[in-house]
């Protein structure tokens, strides 16, 4: 039965099937003819008198392996005598895994969310894992990161041209030194403030928690 055949092949194709082309090899022209009109919704063609070759999908171009099993199951019914057999298959390509995006990447894409006259902000770098805390708090020492709480964690300042906080480069360096530890998560703005002018004062004060920053 073809059905049975179809079902055993279906079964040796690789994990990561996309599409597979079958061929159909019949005892005669007359045999041949009535097997591609049944098969026509699988795209069948005749490639020799006696054989015809159709197409099986898992994405939509062609029937899927349950619509080619009932496509069969009309040929079994007809008592056609034939040969299936596999003539090719094609592998579903493997998504590609985006690459893990630096600490120094993640503090790039959120200074270039900020206005161009930016002056002082307010960052949080959110670590993957507890255990990379004490090792990124000394890395990163020149930005005087402090940590929030019991999550992983730290807060920084940064300003752009005068007062408190690191400047753009080193907040850099310091992540620099973090990527090449290894050390994973991510870099976030929460506050920034533009065009400040501090008046004897080393810039402004935030105020977060009942805490000032």
């Amino acid at each position: 039965m073809l059905v049975d055949e179809w079902k055993r092949l279906g079964s040796e194709l690789p994990e990561q099937w996309a599409g597979a082309e079958l061929r159909l090899e019949a005892k005669d022209r007359e045999t041949a003819d009535l097997a591609a009109r049944l098969l026509g919704p699988a795209q069948s063609y005749r490639v020799g008198t006696t054989t015809v070759q159709f197409r099986v999908a898992r994405d939509g171009s062609a029937p899927s392996p349950d619509g080619i099993q009932r496509l069969l199951h009309r040929v079994d019914e007809r008592h056609i005598v034939a040969r299936l057999s596999l003539v090719t298959a094609e592998s579903r390509a493997k998504p590609l895994v985006p690459a893990e995006e630096t600490l120094v990447a993640s503090w790039a894409a959120e200074v270039a969310k900020l206005p161009a006259d930016w002056t002082d902000l307010v960052a949080e770098l959110g670590l993957d894992s507890s255990d990379y805390i004490e090792r990124a708090s000394l890395l990163c020492v020149p930005m005087n990161p402090r940590r929030e709480g019991k999550r992983s964690a730290l807060r920084f300042r940064a300003a752009s041209r005068f007062g408190y906080g690191a400047s753009p480069g080193m907040v850099r360096r310091c992540l620099e030194r973090c990527d090449a530890e290894d050390i994973r998560g991510r870099v976030t703005v929460l506050q920034v403030f533009s065009d400040t002018r501090p008046v004897a004062t080393q810039g402004p004060v935030w105020v977060q928690g009942g805490r000032t920053i």
